[in-house]
Order: C-alpha cells, then sequence, then structure tokens
C-alpha cells in the first residue's frame, strides 16, 4: 500500500516579492534554475553513509514543487506554475502547484507552504487570521480536505 497524496496549491501572492525570493520560488516549482543561494526553506538534511560506511548528515537541496508529467498514483498531471498579475487588480503573483507527496516529505513541503502563507492577498486569510492555501487528498480518497496554514504551522488534515 502507498502512502501517496495529492497536493493541490492555489494562491495568489502579494506584490513584494524580491528578485532573489522569484527566483528561488520558481525553481522549487521546477520553472528555473537552483539559486546560487537559498532563503525560503535553507537545510535539506540527508543522512548517508561515507567511505567507512558510517552516517553522516549531508545536505541536498532539491526543488519541493516541481513533479512535471503524468503522475504516478493520483492520475492527471504534475505541473506547477507561476504568473504576474500585473494587469489586474490585484498585483502579484498568482501561484498554482498540484503534486505527489509522501508524509516523509510534508516537513520540508511544509515549510515552504508556510512562507507562501506569509505573503498571499488577504483573499486567502480567514477573519481568525488562518490561511487556507490549499487541499491534501489521500490517493484512494475521492474528496481532498482543506490544507491549512494556522499561527505560522501548516496544519495537515492527516
Amino acid at each position: 500500500m502507498s502512502d501517496i497524496y495529492e497536493l493541490a496549491v492555489s494562491v495568489d501572492l502579494r506584490d513584494e516579492l524580491s528578485e532573489p525570493e522569484l527566483v528561488e520560488l520558481r525553481w522549487h516549482l521546477g520553472i528555473g534554475p537552483r539559486p546560487e543561494r537559498l532563503s525560503i526553506v535553507t537545510d535539506f538534511p540527508v543522512v548517508v553513509e561515507d567511505e567507512a560506511g558510517e552516517p553522516v548528515i549531508e545536505d541536498e537541496p532539491r526543488p519541493l514543487l516541481a513533479g512535471s508529467g503524468a503522475a504516478w498514483r493520483i492520475g492527471g498531471v504534475l505541473c506547477s506554475a507561476l504568473a504576474g498579475r500585473a494587469d489586474l487588480p490585484r498585483k502579484g503573483w498568482s501561484l498554482a502547484s498540484r503534486q505527489e507527496i509522501h508524509p516523509d516529505e510534508f516537513e520540508k513541503a511544509g515549510e515552504l507552504l508556510c512562507w507562501l502563507a506569509g505573503r498571499v492577498h488577504d483573499t486567502h486569510r480567514q477573519l481568525d487570521g488562518v490561511v487556507s492555501i490549499g487541499h491534501l487528498r489521500f490517493h484512494e480518497s475521492l474528496m481532498p480536505e482543506e490544507l491549512q496554514v494556522a499561527n505560522g504551522q501548516i496544519v495537515w488534515p492527516v
């Protein structure tokens, strides 16, 4: 049995992202090169074996919402996009992403989603400050569950 979920994110971001932030965000979405310096999600620790067979921790940065092409378990297509909103009343950026995600990836993806939540237009923010950032659906389920960021923390509905 597989623990794969569909992660769907769709938000409008305010027009206050710096150029380095946009470069890193595009990299995380799989639509741009990796920046020299990471500032949104900075640590990507993995345990590997050294030459003596001992476990060591290394940093292996990877884009977090960069899946593309046919989905393995959830059906449909994996994709991400970022579009400018310069000609629209709410200036900024529109972001959409549909990914397959395993619970082992929740922590790092959650860091990126919390960063995004801090930059969304108020239309995504509820009266209590909770941000609706997207949806999560177990691959065998028919109905997705709302994915929220509350008090700076992602609330995974699993």
